[in-house]
């Protein structure tokens, strides 16, 4: 049997397999499918839902006196049932300690205008506490109100002292958006799909990378398996493909169903802003997609595997591997912030490159000496652990999982050469 003839049956030995194993199934398959689509439902929902309940909740805000010749401002304040007027007001120093308790939201100063303003003009000084949600509304509540009353009180003055509306506005601001709802769409799914990709896909390589070293020795099945008539390359070769196929079927699926989801999980806060979002993926991207979890999954399944090769039982594996997934995780918290830019120093950094390719790619850009550099440094980062892995099984004690000293004791024992310490009270 020729050995890539080898690597097919025992691939396909290796697949089999893993679809009778419902812990498999369920983290490879069925978490990127349900979970993070679920959790994105879950989080939006709660912060519809709190919303909701602090709106609900009319403001407590103390006034100390309202302005002179403006009667009309205490009834904006009034009749739209949005604040609770605490009476009587109390002090500047006693109204601070009640917003810091918590017992009041905000407190209202209605002082003199500055020099040179219309007569009859007045600032506004708001106390609150911005630690505060309830309090941070009724902030909010307080400006809308008050700037709400003064542009009616300025066309009133205005007309009466026949100014026009362009002198007594001074200037106006206006903004225009030039994104498209596909646009805004590409934005926000750039910021979501890198992490949850990154994250589906170690979960994805994490327990079959696990079962297919350790719990191959648990279950007493590795020293059968080694006496096969192939070559050992190739039986670590179909393992090393059968945790890499997971990995990039838990990314793809994961991207897919996070695309497909966004958009109704996100219906009801889009409805309260008023703004049509179209949240879809550039065709031309899908390629550069797949590829993207076909590198991440082989470094990530080949550095899993790495660790897990040392570890006897499945419970170890696991205790293993895991600082493995977090280092993998660590880079991508940092990449969640806009204007990050694809830089070649990012391309020549694992893990981070093929995410900002991901980002990238969801919004339809493509820099592709930055996306050569990213397929190059995954490759040769594959290769290399591929070659180590290679290395270790040259090892029969490793092999056979007798050798206890882990990856860290391995490197400093067999390749930097040295010997470990013989325990206190042995003998040499």
């Amino acid at each position: 049997m020729s050995a890539w003839r080898a690597v097919l049956v025992l691939y396909r030995r290796e697949v089999l397999s893993a679809l009778r194993e419902r812990t498999i199934i369920v983290n490879s398959i069925l978490v990127p499918v349900l979970l993070y689509p679920f959790m994105l439902w879950a989080m939006f929902t709660g912060l519809m839902f709190v919303r909701g309940q602090t709106e609900g909740q009319p403001s407590r805000v103390a006034v100390a006196a309202w302005p002179e010749g403006h009667a009309d401002l205490a009834r904006e304040f009034e009749d739209h049932g949005r604040f609770q007027l605490v009476q009587p007001a109390p002090d500047e120093a006693r109204a601070a300690a009640l917003i810091r308790r918590g017992a009041l939201d905000a407190s209202v100063e209605f002082l003199p205008p500055a020099a040179g303003a219309l007569p009859g003009n007045f600032r506004v000084r708001v106390t609150y506490d911005a630690s505060s949600d309830r309090s941070g509304v009724a902030r909010d509540r307080v400006t809308e109100a008050v700037d709400r009353y003064r542009a009616a009180w300025l066309r009133r003055e205005a007309t009466a002292l026949s100014i026009g509306k362009a002198e007594w506005e001074g200037f106006a601001i206006e903004t225009r958006n030039v994104a498209s709802g596909r646009d805004m769409g590409r934005f926000i799914l750039g910021l979501l799909l890198p992490l949850f990709f990154v994250v589906m896909v170690a979960v994805g390589c994490f327990y079959p990378a696990v079962d297919t070293t350790a719990g191959e020795r648990e279950r007493g099945t590795w020293e059968t398996l080694m006496s096969v008539a192939a070559p050992r390359t190739s039986i670590v070769t179909a393992k090393y493909l059968y945790v890499a196929t997971f990995g990039c079927v838990a990314g793809t699926l994961n991207l897919a169903a996070v695309t497909l989801t966004m958009r109704p999980v996100l219906a009801p806060l889009l409805a309260r802003t008023g703004e049509h979002v179209e949240f879809s993926v550039p065709l031309a991207s899908l390629p550069l997609l797949v590829l993207s979890a076909l590198l991440l999954a082989g470094f990530v399944a080949a550095g899993m595997m790495l660790f897990a090769s040392f570890a006897r039982t499945f419970r170890e594996g696991q205790s293993m591997i895991t600082p493995f997934y977090l280092l993998v995780l660590l880079p991508v918290m940092f990449l969640q912030v806009p204007g990050i830019q694809f830089s070649f120093a990012l391309a020549a950094l694992p893990v981070v490159n093929v995410t900002m390719m991901v980002r990238e790619a969801v919004a339809g850009v493509f820099h592709w000496p930055q996306i050569g550099v990213t397929v190059v440094v995954s490759l040769a980062a594959v290769a290399a652990c591929i070659y180590a892995a290679t290395f270790i099984l040259r090892f029969e004690d490793v092999v056979l999982g007798s050798y206890s000293g882990g990856l860290a004791g391995f490197v400093r024992e067999r390749v930097m050469g040295r010997r470990r310490r013989p325990a206190a009270g042995s003998h040499a």
